[in-house]
């Protein structure tokens, strides 16, 4: 019989943890078929459109969110019968309708949860968005503490700075409605310090033969732009022809926009800032509570996410 075209597996979480590698790792395996596009985003819409965002880019970003079921399938339909099936939408970790549907319509799926420090992850979060252009707020601090006057406009999860770092709540919540052994949490930093280790690691819990896949691609992490006259400029052009884009198809915009955000990058090009520690130690105490919900969650320890200083990224790594 042929099988029903759902995921085997999800990788469900969180956005800028690295996800993207994981998922490319494991679309070189010879016995696991990945989606295109990676993010579906089929189970954050309930078989219906998805929220009218009003952030910049917003708009266009959405129309390229695979609702209606029929087109979800389809996206399984090539892989072949001896392979595990998996798409990566890191929301899904974040938003509760997402997780109560994966556990009502999946009951069997393995869910991996990809965590990251969340100040780091917010910084990361601010610095893709911010060098895309569509971040109009030049200072991460600035940003970070908008975040409840921009979802009370109705801007897309993914300006969730601070809100999805709250992984202790999220996982908390999907251990109430799936079976442990199906869910395997794994942090930012193995994928830095020992991604052979944790690629063996997760290729055992999916059922996968081990040893196949050498490594985890680096990271695809856009040039850091340096605030300035050229900067303002542009990134003003880049959030007014997202506005624009959105009566148009995506493919259209990202066409269109590509050259004007290189062009902002290799104006602004400059090395990616540290972040100030005396920032970190302000932030990190908003996140100090739910770390403590998240160890006991996991019954691991989070303790060097109370530091005041960054563990390490992807493009700091050397081998």
């Amino acid at each position: 019989m042929a099988r029903t075209p759902r995921p085997d597996a999800l990788l469900i979480g969180a956005p800028k943890a690295g996800t993207s590698a994981l998922h490319a790792a494991l679309a070189l395996h010879p016995q696991v078929f990945t989606t295109t596009p990676k993010e579906p985003k089929y189970y954050l819409c309930a078989d219906a459109p998805p929220p009218a965002y009003k952030g910049p880019g917003d708009a266009h970003s959405q129309q390229e969110w695979i609702w209606r079921r029929e087109a979800y399938d389809a996206l399984f339909a090539p892989a072949r019968d001896d392979q595990l099936r998996i798409e990566s939408t890191p929301f899904y970790l974040y938003l509760r309708n997402a997780r109560r549907r994966i556990a009502e319509e999946l009951p069997e799926v393995k869910l991996i949860a990809v965590i990251r420090d969340p100040v780091e992850r917010a910084y990361s979060n601010w610095m893709h968005l911010w060098s895309d252009g569509l971040e109009p707020v030049a200072d991460f601090e600035t940003a970070f503490d908008l975040e409840e006057k921009r979802i009370a406009r109705g801007w897309a999860p993914f300006w969730h700075y601070r809100r999805q770092g709250f992984y202790g709540h999220q996982l908390e919540d999907l251990y109430g409605h799936v079976d442990a052994e199906r869910i395997l949490v794994v942090r930012y930093r193995e994928l830095v310090n020992d991604p052979a280790g944790l690629l063996d690691r997760v290729a055992g819990f999916l059922g996968l033969q081990t040893g196949l896949v050498p490594g985890i691609p680096r990271e695809n992490a856009r040039s850091y732009v340096a605030p300035g006259p050229s900067t303002a400029v542009l990134s003003r052009v880049i959030r007014a022809g997202a506005s624009v884009g959105a009566w148009f198809p995506p493919e259209l915009w990202r066409r269109a926009s590509a050259p004007l955000t290189s062009l902002m990058q290799a104006r602004g090009a400059a090395a990616r800032p540290t972040l100030d520690r005396g920032v970190r130690a302000r932030l990190v105490q908003q996140f100090a509570d739910d770390i403590d919900r998240l160890e006991a969650v996991t019954g691991q320890t989070f303790a060097d996410w109370r530091a005041d200083s960054s563990a390490g990224s992807f493009a700091g790594r050397t081998a």
